[in-house]
């Protein structure tokens, strides 16, 4: 996520940059940091934002499962946390996930895959383009 995201996230989410650091829990001179681009968005920032967007996108309508969307094989979804934990829409949320059959290294490597990913595009893709 780069400042540019991160400002237009927060205006999405409603929030001044206190209340966006009182939600985070970090200081209003981190969120000063990251929109002027001072400082990189650390991973669990990043997610945190991530994951209160995607609730207030997901309010409405049926959420689409990634292991149906990407037709992982059985055998694969077994053993992925989404499938077991059932939040195939929140699969780029889910540490561990086995997409393309491998387990990533660490959220900025999963992120890297995540932002190609239809069902990450087809949730934050509207907002991001904004």
């Amino acid at each position: 996520m780069n400042s540019k995201e991160f400002k237009i996230f927060r205006s999405r989410l409603d929030r001044t940059q206190k209340e966006m650091a009182q939600l985070l829990g970090i200081s209003i001179k981190a969120i000063h940091s990251y929109e002027q681009g001072w400082r990189k968005i650390p991973g669990h920032v990043e997610r945190q934002v991530y994951f209160l967007l995607s609730r207030t996108l997901q309010r409405t309508g049926k959420k689409k499962k990634c292991w149906d969307l990407l037709q992982c094989p059985k055998e694969q979804m077994n053993r992925c946390p989404a499938y077991e934990f059932q939040s195939g829409d929140m699969c780029w949320f889910v540490n561990g996930t086995r997409c393309g059959g491998k387990i990533h290294d660490s959220w900025e490597k999963k992120m890297e895959a995540c932002r190609r990913c239809d069902i990450f595009l087809n949730l934050f893709d509207d907002i991001q383009g904004s």
